[in-house]
């Protein structure tokens, strides 16, 4: 009798857990490369058209001080796939691989062994040590090596969407409605993630929207040109960075640049629009999540800057909105001052899905500040720059309210120096003021929020891929005459 009543009890249970895993919410998410906040409409351009984007953050949340803690691809992707900080993915260009074992505690990893279906396609960006790009690890595979084509046909992975849409942006949406239905057949939670390739240079842009921009001008923003980075520390001006004010025609030919920059992001607000719509189709837009990203910002001009890697706003800040329409956000078009970065979506995910978040991530989980925009977030973030000419390696500290950079390096021609800005007074970044007396206690308590950043890099890093040195060369109390500087040899095929 009393195993029948075990046996009955286990029947009626079974069927309401097995509807509880079904209703977990769906998670889509979707990352851009190099997608400025002023290429959104809801962010405050007037002149870009970008219907589908400014009704997810109609719909949803829209984070305004939202960072990314390395503004590169390869790091970036890093940091979203482990909620981590860099030094400790021990990944990006001229560093190294994904350890195998890093990559065991990402969230696609995590999501598929607690019974979510995964997809990934797009660029995959990183590579991990003896699994490649890991396309193993995912229920549905359009992924790519390197930084993929534009062509679709030219992407192994995504050949059967070439015909209907042979540039790769709207096959990425085409890729996310199959998802979306056969993970509704199957009757399981789904993780979509779409890594577009645009709006990434070399600029491609789909020949089908040509119209969109044609002959359009374009409002500069307020500290374009040169004259608005003569204050900025010289050691930022020896990467490319700075010669591509010039070498990519923002000073010659503004508009015809920024018309195939923003023809780029309205293509993937047609794939957002895409998948959007097949969400509503399938009966699953109630229970599904969706985040809307990019893996850094991008200089277009600001302060005679291109391109990203730098601690600038323009790089670093980029575009978030989240919709959940199970939160108290949602519908309510608000916006969040939170200080938000990219190693917080893999805690947000896992979350998403009642999961734990392993104690190793850095990230915080954003449910919390979706309820409640004033709510959660993080005292200050750590910006990482540990790529490209040594010279322009920082560590820079960020606040809801201020930034310092510390520019550890120098030579004949430089000497280390600060910058510190006062975000919410200056957030364009006009003026630098670590030498202003009047600024000189509150540059004192960023200083020492930037030694915390760098306490725990020296006491977290990984011990390979060159990340240990760092602890020495960005400390400020040892003198740069003390400072072993390394021989670096750029190798070969690592290009962002």
């Amino acid at each position: 009798m009393v195993q029948f009543s075990r046996l009955l009890l286990f029947c009626l249970l079974a069927p309401c857990s097995l509807w509880a895993e079904e209703k977990r919410p769906n998670i889509i998410f979707l990352f851009a490369d190099d997608q400025s906040t002023y290429s959104v409409g809801a962010y405050g351009n007037k002149d870009v058209v970008t219907p589908n984007m400014d009704k997810l953050a109609a719909d949803g949340l829209i984070f305004d001080r939202h960072y990314n803690t390395t503004a590169i691809c390869m790091a970036s992707r890093a940091n979203v796939f482990t909620g981590m900080y860099e030094y400790k993915t021990g990944c990006n260009f001229e560093h190294g691989n994904m350890h195998a074992e890093v990559w065991e505690k990402s969230y696609p990893k995590l999501l598929r062994s607690a019974g979510y279906l995964t997809a990934f396609a797009g660029k995959f960006g990183l590579v991990v040590q003896g699994k490649g790009l890991c396309e193993d690890d995912f229920d549905f595979w359009g992924g790519g090596p390197g930084q993929t084509n534009y062509a679709t046909s030219k992407n192994k992975s995504m050949k059967k969407y070439a015909e209907e849409f042979p540039h790769s942006t709207l096959s990425y949406g085409a890729f996310g409605r199959d998802v979306i239905r056969d993970s509704v057949k199957q009757k399981k939670p789904f993780c979509l993630s779409v890594s577009f390739k645009a709006p990434h240079k070399p600029a491609t842009p789909d020949p089908r929207f040509d119209h969109v921009y044609a002959g359009k001008k374009f409002t500069k923003p307020a500290n374009y040109g040169r004259e608005f980075g003569k204050h900025m520390a010289p050691q930022g001006k020896v990467g490319r960075q700075y010669e591509r004010f010039e070498s990519w025609d923002y000073d010659k030919d503004y508009d015809k640049v920024m018309a195939t920059y923003h023809q780029q992001v309205h293509a993937i607000d047609v794939a957002l629009g895409m998948i959007r719509k097949e969400v509503e189709a399938q009966g699953i837009a109630d229970n599904t999540v969706i985040i809307y990203t990019s893996d850094n910002g991008f200089i277009c001009g600001s302060h005679g800057y291109g391109s990203k890697v730098l601690p600038m706003e323009e790089s670093s800040r980029v575009p978030l909105m989240i919709f959940d329409p199970r939160s108290k956000t949602a519908g309510k078009g608000l916006r969040c001052g939170k200080l938000t970065g990219n190693i917080d979506f893999a805690p947000t995910m896992l979350e998403i899905a009642g999961l734990p978040v392993p104690k190793n991530m850095d990230g915080k989980s954003l449910l919390k500040t979706l309820d409640d925009p004033k709510a959660g977030g993080h005292k200050q973030l750590a910006f990482i720059n540990v790529w490209g000419p040594i010279a322009s390696h920082s560590l820079t500290c960020v606040t809801e309210t201020q930034k310092y950079t510390y520019w550890w390096y120098g030579d004949e021609n430089m000497k280390p120096t600060e910058e510190f800005y006062d975000l919410k007074n200056d957030p364009l970044e006009l003026k630098n003021e670590a030498d202003n007396p009047q600024k000189s206690a509150a540059l004192y308590q960023m200083r020492k929020r930037y030694d915390k950043e760098l306490d725990k890099w020296k006491r977290e890093a990984v011990p390979y891929n060159n990340y240990q040195p760092y602890g020495v060369y960005f400390d400020r109390t040892i003198r740069i005459e003390d400072k072993k500087l390394p021989v670096k040899k750029r190798p070969k095929g690592k290009r962002k």
